[in-house]
């Protein structure tokens, strides 16, 4: 895959329904080396197929925040066993670094979050949180 096939990556999962006309006249290619990359891709299981994403209505007012945790390695399984049960944490990433864990959460109001962070920092095993809110999203390819 080269830089070409990521273009056209990035213009499918922009918009998937884009004509390989218009995704050739922004990228500045011809309409058939659009194609046939999209179909080799298809055909090599690069492109495992095209969905429907639909925005749930009750999304638009909730306030999104990124905590960072630290953990002593030894709890990592159990405090993950325990952010299981807050239905605010949408996402839950094992990194590298000075943190251990990165979540994403939402609420509909920040003053749940504020709480959520608070419980959260009261998790045995979890040593330091560090919190931002989320003003937007730039890019998202979710």
């Amino acid at each position: 895959m080269d830089q070409l096939d990521r273009r056209i990556i990035a213009a499918l999962q922009h918009n998937a329904r884009d004509s390989t006309t218009r995704i050739a006249a922004k990228l500045g290619v011809a309409r058939t080396t659009v194609h046939e990359r999209i179909s080799r891709m298809e055909d090599r299981g690069v492109i495992a197929g095209y969905s429907v994403v639909l925005r749930e209505p009750q999304d638009e007012g909730k306030v999104q925040v990124v905590v960072m945790l630290e953990v002593q390695q030894k709890e990592t399984a159990r405090i993950i066993k325990r952010l299981e049960a807050y239905p605010e944490v949408k996402l839950c990433l094992s990194i590298n670094g000075e943190f251990d864990l990165l979540l994403s959460a939402e609420a509909p109001r920040i003053e749940d979050l504020d709480v959520l962070v608070d419980e959260l920092a009261e998790i045995p095993g979890v040593q330091r949180t560090n919190t931002s809110v989320v003003f937007g999203r730039r890019i998202d390819r979710s």
